[in-house]
C-alpha cells in the first residue's frame, strides 16, 4: 500500500473528528464543512477500496488465494460488485475455497445485481445449465439479455439460444423482467 493510502487509512479510521450533519444545521458555513470532511472520507475510503483490491488482485496473481479471499471478502461484504464477482469466481474454481457453484452463484447475483457484466453473463449461464442454480430459462434469458444489452455479443447469442427454448409467456414474462430490471447502487453511489 502505498504512504498515501496509508494515511488514508489512519484518518479515516479516526470518525470522530468528522463533524455529523445533525450538528451541522445550524450554520451553513458548519454544514459545508461538514460536507467537504464527508466528501474527503469518502474519498479515502475509495483510495483504501481501490488498495485493498489491488492487494486482491495481486495476491491472486501470486497464487495467494486466502490472502485474495480475505481482501475481496472485505469488500464484497461492503458491497463492491468487482470484489463480489471475484470472490463468486474463488468459489467456482475452488481457489481458496473448496468449490462451490452454489456460493459462486450468490456472489455473482450480488455482483450482477449491481450491474456488473461479467457477473451478469455468468450467472445467465448458470441458470441455463443449472450450475450451483435450479436450471431457469427465464433467469437464463433476464441476465443474458441485460448484459446483451451492454453489446456483449457472447451474452447476445447465448441470449438467443434460450429464447428458442423459452414458449410464448415464458419468453415474454423473460423480457418483462429484463426490461424492468433496475440495478442496485455500489456504495457511495447516490
Amino acid at each position: 500500500m502505498n504512504g498515501f493510502a496509508s494515511g488514508c487509512r489512519r484518518a479515516c479510521s479516526n470518525r470522530s473528528s468528522f463533524e455529523t450533519a445533525e450538528l451541522c444545521e445550524e450554520s451553513t458555513i458548519e454544514a459545508m464543512r461538514a460536507y467537504i470532511y464527508l466528501a474527503l472520507f469518502g474519498a479515502c475510503m475509495a483510495v483504501v477500496d481501490a488498495a485493498d483490491f489491488a492487494a486482491a488482485v495481486e495476491a491472486y496473481q501470486k497464487g495467494d488465494y486466502a490472502t485474495a479471499l480475505k481482501e475481496w471478502r472485505a469488500l464484497a461484504d461492503q458491497g463492491g460488485s468487482a470484489a463480489q464477482f471475484n470472490l463468486g469466481l474463488l468459489y467456482f474454481d475452488g481457489k481458496g475455497v473448496p468449490q462451490d457453484f452454489g456460493q459462486a452463484a450468490v456472489w455473482f447475483e450480488r455482483s450482477a445485481e449491481r450491474d456488473y457484466m461479467k457477473a451478469q453473463r455468468d450467472l445467465g449461464e448458470m441458470y441455463a445449465i443449472g450450475q450451483g442454480v435450479k436450471k431457469d430459462y427465464v433467469q437464463a434469458y433476464k441476465w443474458l439479455n441485460i448484459c446483451a444489452a451492454k453489446g456483449d455479443e457472447t451474452c447476445a447469442s447465448h441470449r438467443d439460444e434460450i429464447a428458442r427454448k423459452l414458449k410464448g409467456s415464458k419468453l415474454a414474462e423473460a423480457q418483462r423482467q429484463s426490461s424492468e430490471w433496475k440495478p442496485k447502487k455500489d456504495p457511495g453511489e447516490q
